[in-house]
C-alpha cells in the first residue's frame, strides 16, 4: 500500500475544517469544506469548494458556495457532497442557531445543486431534517433518498432520518435510527448493500474510546435493528462505501478516550477495509476489519479526522481531511491518495463445523470436523 499527501487549503487566518469530497460528472475531483474562524468559536463561517482536474494532485483556489455568517444569527457546520444518478451535485449542510446553549434540535438542514459540475449552484432549499452533522444526501439501491442527522433525545444523543420516494418533493417523518439509553449515537453513515438492506455506521460520543456501532435496516430504512459493536476502536465520523471489487472502505478518526476532543486523543486519522459480510454480522466476533493509518496530527491541540473520499478511475483512493499539524492552530485540508493492496483484505477462509473458526485454527489445536 502506497499513500500519497497532497496540500488543498490552507489560510494563515482562518480554520479549515470538515471537508467531504465528490467525483463530477466530467472526471474532476469536487471538495467541499467549512471555512471559519476557529473550531469552537465561530462568529463566522462560509462552506468553500475547490476542484481538482488531476485526480487531487493540485487544487483550485477556493471559492465560496455560501454567505458568510458573520453578523447573522446561524453559522454553518459540516457540509456533504455527492454526485446524483442524474448527473447533478448536491451539497447538504446543517446551519445551527448562535443562539442558546443546546440547540442542535433546531438546527436546519439545507442543500444546494449544481447541474454543470460544481461550478454554478442553486440557492439552499430547506430540508424537513434537525440536527447537526448530518450525512450524504444519498440515494439507497430502491432509488429512495435518504438524509440523517442527530440531536439529544432525554439527554442521549439520538440519530434520525427522512426519506423520499418522489425526489425530494415530499419526505417521510423523521425515523429513528439509533437510540439507546446506555449510548450517545451521532454522525451516522448510511451505506446501501443491496436487498432493500442498509447498515448505518455510527460515533459513540461518550469519550470512552468505544467502538464504532453499526444498525441495520433491512427495509430501506423504515425501521431499524438494535445496536451491534463494529471493531473500529474508538470511532469518531466514520465515513464508509462499497469499492468496485466489493470490498468495503472506511475512514474514521480514532479516538481512544481519556480526554479525548480537541488536543489529547484527536491526533490519529485511520482507514479500514471490511467486507459486506462483517456489516451484516450480527455480533462483533464475526466483523472482520483492518485498519489503515493515514495521518497523524503532530501539533499540540491536534484537531483531525472528518473526511470524504472517492475511488478514482484507477481504482486508487482519494481521501480528504481536515488537520492542524503545522498549520500552528489552523485547521488545513489535505489530501491523500492510497494505493490499495488486494491482499489487504483476502478472501475469508472456510468455516469449520466444529467451532465455526478457520480450518487452520482447528488444526492448529488438533480439533477435526
Amino acid at each position: 500500500m502506497n499513500i500519497e499527501k497532497f496540500p488543498i487549503a490552507l489560510d494563515p487566518e482562518l480554520y479549515h475544517a470538515w471537508p467531504d469530497l465528490a467525483l463530477a460528472p466530467d472526471g474532476k475531483l469536487v471538495c467541499v469544506f467549512n471555512e471559519c474562524t476557529t473550531h469552537c468559536f465561530r462568529p463566522y463561517t462560509r462552506i468553500m469548494l475547490c476542484d481538482s482536474t488531476d485526480n487531487g494532485r493540485t487544487w483550485s483556489e477556493k471559492r465560496p458556495l455560501t454567505e458568510g455568517t458573520e453578523g447573522l444569527d446561524y453559522y454553518y457546520n459540516c457540509p456533504r457532497i455527492t454526485t446524483l444518478p442524474d448527473g447533478r451535485m448536491a451539497v447538504n449542510v446543517d446551519r445551527i442557531p448562535k443562539s442558546g446553549e443546546n440547540n442542535s434540535n433546531q438546527a436546519e438542514n439545507v442543500v444546494c445543486f449544481s447541474s454543470d459540475n460544481g461550478q454554478n449552484w442553486s440557492a439552499p432549499l430547506s430540508l424537513p431534517l434537525k440536527g447537526i452533522v448530518p450525512d450524504k444526501y444519498r440515494y439507497l439501491n430502491n432509488g429512495r433518498l435518504a438524509i440523517a442527522a442527530h440531536y439529544p433525545v432525554d439527554g442521549k444523543l439520538t440519530e434520525f432520518m427522512h426519506y423520499s420516494d418522489d425526489d425530494g418533493k415530499t419526505w417521510s417523518e423523521a425515523v429513528t435510527v439509533a437510540q439507546d439509553p446506555r449510548y450517545n449515537f451521532c454522525e451516522a453513515c448510511l451505506i446501501p448493500v443491496g436487498d432493500n438492506t442498509v447498515v448505518a455506521l455510527l460515533r459513540e460520543n461518550s469519550g470512552m474510546g468505544y467502538d464504532c456501532f453499526k444498525v441495520i435496516s433491512t427495509d430501506n430504512g423504515e425501521s431499524w435493528g438494535p445496536p451491534i459493536p463494529f471493531p473500529l476502536p474508538g470511532c469518531h465520523r466514520p465515513v464508509g462505501g462499497i469499492l468496485k471489487d466489493g470490498r468495503v472502505f472506511i475512514t474514521f478518526r480514532l479516538c481512544h478516550g481519556g480526554g479525548c476532543g480537541m488536543g489529547a486523543g484527536a491526533q490519529n486519522f485511520f482507514g479500514a477495509l471490511t467486507d459486506r459480510e462483517s456489516l451484516l454480522s450480527t455480533t462483533r466476533n464475526d466483523a472482520g476489519t483492518r485498519l489503515i493509518p493515514i495521518d497523524y496530527d503532530r501539533a499540540l491541540r491536534a484537531d483531525t479526522g472528518y473526511s470524504g473520499w472517492v475511488q478514482l478511475s484507477d481504482d486508487s483512493l482519494y481521501v480528504v481531511n481536515y488537520i492542524v499539524d503545522d498549520a500552528i492552530d489552523r485547521g488545513q485540508i489535505r489530501g491523500y491518495k492510497l494505493t490499495l493492496d488486494e491482499m489487504l483484505f483476502p478472501e475469508r477462509p472456510p468455516k469449520c463445523k466444529v467451532c465455526n473458526c478457520p480450518k487452520t485454527c482447528c488444526k492448529r489445536y488438533g480439533k477435526t470436523e
